[in-house]
């Protein structure tokens, strides 16, 4: 400042005053609109000195840590070491939820869902002791529901109150069960592979020891079950045929027919003999299983409404299933996504595509879309097969304290209360 005069110097400071003005004006302004939008809000509840009270942030639930992976071992014999000290103290306390709680909510069943989160390790121990549904509980809430594969969005709905409430000698054992599978699958299963998980309803495509991938799938219903297999994915096909297998002909096509007889060629399905010759449907008795006893095969087109959609992912198994894409989309958002004859319904399945076809020369991304587009049907043979692996794992550990539980769908983990979509829909 040494090159100024006074005057100079006078006329700076009374700038920069009237800058420093402007700024705090500014920074005013900036903080009082949230602040107005809150204060305003008519669900902004009940804001008295229990709401929110003070606790730590949790552990993330994200992870790249692949499921079948050594690592998962060892974390999931850490929870059952945890998880068996919890069931020697007694355990946690049951949800006796009667209404729906939202922020802002007051009902003394929050002390109880207070104490079964600590418990859990969904909530901060210092969480406090309110009965004042808080957006610390409400995150605490929807980090239960993403553990347990539920969208996170801190309603405690009929599956989230079923899930509070399994007591923790049951998810002790159902850790203990699922130790047993996953010690068995914790060998090199390859630098890449993909692994579906039956009861998640997820896939995993994992590359170098990383989930590369995560995918929404849609999997078998209790009365089709997706198998459990090890194989390797050799093909794809892009515009695919889709023949119908047997079980679907005979429960849902032929009981369509009997309705509808315009149902096949709505649907762009047509019969062929055994010696490949096109059969018409009219000269089908669909009173009666003659398209059964005439071992005709139903044959949908590629397209739109073809039922693999744009893709079909296919590995050798004695069970006849595969992965494909679907023309139902909506069906992904479902909360319980166990709606196949067997098969496997991938979401995004373009994206695993692309990943699985990366070493095949001449096929990007851009060359797979260019393909689709076209509608033609397309064989395209894997340069290196890629292992997939369908299993049933219906808890695991990512560590931090972060166990996974998911819906024991097929009754394979030995206890009731587990299938909790046939005990609460």
């Amino acid at each position: 400042m040494s090159g100024f005069g006074k005057k100079d110097r006078r006329t700076f400071l009374k700038g920069m005053g009237a800058i420093g003005a402007l700024a705090a004006s500014y920074s005013s302004a900036l903080a009082q609109e949230p602040l107005t939008e809150i204060f305003q809000s008519p669900r902004r509840g009940n804001w008295d000195d229990q709401f929110d009270a003070t606790g730590g942030r949790v552990a993330e639930v994200k992870t790249r840590q692949p499921i079948l992976s050594i690592a998962t071992v060892s974390y999931v014999e850490q929870a059952i070491y945890t998880y068996r000290n919890i069931v020697a103290q007694g355990g946690w306390p049951r949800v006796n939820l009667t209404t729906r709680l939202k922020v802002g909510s007051k009902d003394p069943a929050v002390r109880e869902l207070r104490r079964r989160l600590i418990i859990s390790g969904d909530l901060p121990r210092n969480a406090g002791d309110s009965d004042v549904f808080d957006t610390l509980l409400d995150e605490a809430v929807k980090r239960f529901q993403l553990r347990h594969g539920m969208p996170a969005d801190g309603v405690i709905g009929n599956v989230t109150l079923a899930a509070l409430n399994v007591s923790a000698p049951v998810r002790l054992g159902q850790l203990e069960t699922n130790l047993v599978r996953l010690r068995s699958m914790s060998g090199f299963l390859g630098d890449r592979y993909v692994m579906v998980n039956i009861p998640a309803a997820e896939i995993e495509a994992v590359e170098n020891g990383r989930v590369a991938q995560n995918h929404k799938a849609i999997v078998g219903k209790v009365d089709r079950q997706t198998p459990i297999l090890n194989s390797q994915i050799y093909e794809v096909i892009l515009n695919p045929y889709w023949t119908a297998p047997k079980s679907i002909i005979e429960k849902d096509i032929i009981p369509l027919m009997r309705k509808d007889p315009t149902y096949l060629t709505r649907n762009s399905i047509r019969l062929f003999d055994p010696q490949g010759n096109e059969v018409p449907p009219e000269l089908v008795d669909w009173s009666t299983d003659e398209a059964l006893t005439m071992n005709l095969r139903f044959r949908q087109d590629p397209g739109k409404i073809n039922a693999m959609s744009s893709t079909k992912i296919n590995f050798n198994n004695p069970h006849a299933v595969y992965m494909h894409d679907t023309p139902q989309q909506s069906i992904f958002g479902q909360l319980l996504r166990f709606e196949s004859s067997g098969c496997v319904r991938v979401h995004n399945v373009r994206e695993l595509t692309s990943w699985l076809l990366r070493d095949t020369p001449g096929w990007s991304r851009n060359q797979i879309e260019g393909v689709i587009s076209t509608g033609e049907n397309t064989e395209i043979e894997l340069t290196t097969p890629v292992p997939v692996y369908f299993v049933y794992i219906s808890a695991w550990s990512t560590g931090d304290g972060v166990v996974h539980f998911r819906d024991d769908i097929y009754a394979r983990d030995g206890v009731d209360e587990l299938q909790l979509s046939t005990t609460t829909l």
